[in-house]
């Protein structure tokens, strides 16, 4: 289902980034690894050479999409346009489960395709236990976050 708002902004996509947008497309949160052996460090975002052991080997590792909140911020006007009838609403950092190093900025929804001003303020806690969730904009798969326990 499209979300209500097709005039939001989307990510621009390049060749590094290209496969974490075609598996938000399919449902699944997956984050670069590189496929040296004897490295194997998660790197986000995506780029083409390992900054741990500078090989240009990569493998795209299958994520829970599970995480937890490791910051937020509520945007006021002035907003871009697309926006303004919004505010307030949410824009979060969520650190991984499994790759606490790794995190990954959206917002935090009641659910895929709900207004980005769904959850109310007063809901939002640093450390709060959050599940990726995923909705279409303009064609793009984007990442949101759901509450684990709402």
């Amino acid at each position: 289902m499209a979300d209500a708002t097709p005039h939001l902004l989307t990510p621009v996509t390049d060749d590094d980034g290209a496969p974490f947008w075609d598996y938000a497309a399919r449902g699944e949160l997956r984050i670069p690894a590189c496929a040296n052996p004897e490295c194997k460090e998660l790197r986000f975002p995506p780029r083409p050479c390992c900054p741990h052991c500078q090989s240009f080997d990569t493998e795209w590792r299958k994520m829970s999409g599970r995480g937890r909140i490791w910051s937020y911020v509520i945007p006021h006007p002035p907003l871009l346009p697309a926006y303004a009838d919004l505010a307030p609403y949410n824009a979060i950092i969520v650190e991984l489960a499994e790759a606490p190093r790794i995190r990954l900025v959206g917002n935090l929804v009641t659910s895929p395709d709900a207004p980005l001003n769904s959850v109310p303020q007063d809901r939002l806690r640093i450390g709060a236990k959050v599940q990726a969730v995923f909705t279409e904009i303009d064609g793009v798969h984007v990442p949101r976050w759901v509450l684990e326990r709402p």
